[in-house]
């Protein structure tokens, strides 16, 4: 049976000379505020992976009022997502991620990401599209005030 799963995440800009997105680190003027590194196209990602299977959201299983998630790499919970969709005898058949923000520039960065996903999901590359887009200056991500990112993911049992 195949199941299909959306997800959306945003946080907005701190101090700091990067942003995590995708899994990589994109050099940046700022940072994101966080409980983990803020990798919103990550939780985004989990978000999806969660939803497909019925299985609540990122905050369920990773709650940012506990310790354990502080600073975390969303990498380690993207593969933690993976495992608990293949636990309930689902396979990730792919991913599409967009992510929202006026800057930094994606496109330089969009191989690696893919890449590292790819990696942390156990699926081909070319199961894996992460792509960018602007809101032509609308809205919280126009004005630069943060980055957001939108994912759907399609699992098969």
């Amino acid at each position: 049976m195949m199941r299909i799963g959306q997800g959306f995440d945003a946080h907005c800009f701190r101090d700091g000379d990067f942003v995590m997105l995708g899994g990589v680190k994109v050099p940046h003027t700022r940072g994101l505020a966080a409980h983990s590194d803020g990798d919103v196209l990550l939780h985004a990602l989990c978000d999806a992976l969660l939803g497909a299977a019925a299985l609540g959201d990122i905050g369920k299983h990773f709650p940012d009022t506990s310790g354990e998630f502080k600073g975390i790499d969303s990498r380690i919970l993207l593969r933690r997502t993976a495992a608990l969709i293949a636990e309930m005898g689902y396979r990730i058949v792919n991913i599409d991620g967009t992510i929202i923000a006026e800057r930094p520039k994606i496109a330089p960065h969009v191989t690696l990401m893919r890449e590292r996903i790819a990696e942390d999901l156990g699926l081909p590359v070319a199961a894996v599209s992460v792509k960018a887009t602007t809101t032509e200056k609308m809205g919280f991500a126009g004005r630069e005030e943060g980055i957001a990112a939108a994912a759907v993911v399609l699992i098969d049992s």
